[in-house]
């Protein structure tokens, strides 16, 4: 539980930055190194665990847009 909190601490931290920097990951290297080492290697798999907080960061993101009606559909969106 502890790792959990550790993990998820540091994947707060980073978002926050990527925030506050206008998702602009270079200004956040640290911090993603970060929380990279501080997620415990032995969940499995690893690397699936970090890509789901990316995964799941972008669709919080995406739905933050959509229900406050900034949500703009690409042209090819659009036209299907």
């Amino acid at each position: 539980m502890k790792e959990r909190q550790v993990c998820w601490g540091a994947r707060d931290e980073y978002w926050k930055c990527l925030d506050e920097n206008k998702e602009d990951s270079s200004q956040c290297k640290k911090l993603r190194s970060s929380f990279e080492s501080s997620c415990p290697q032995q969940w499995y798999p690893f690397s699936q665990q970090i890509k789901y907080f990316d995964k799941r960061r972008d669709y919080l993101k995406f739905k933050e847009k959509f229900e406050a009606g900034q949500f703009q559909p690409s042209q090819t969106t659009a036209k299907s």
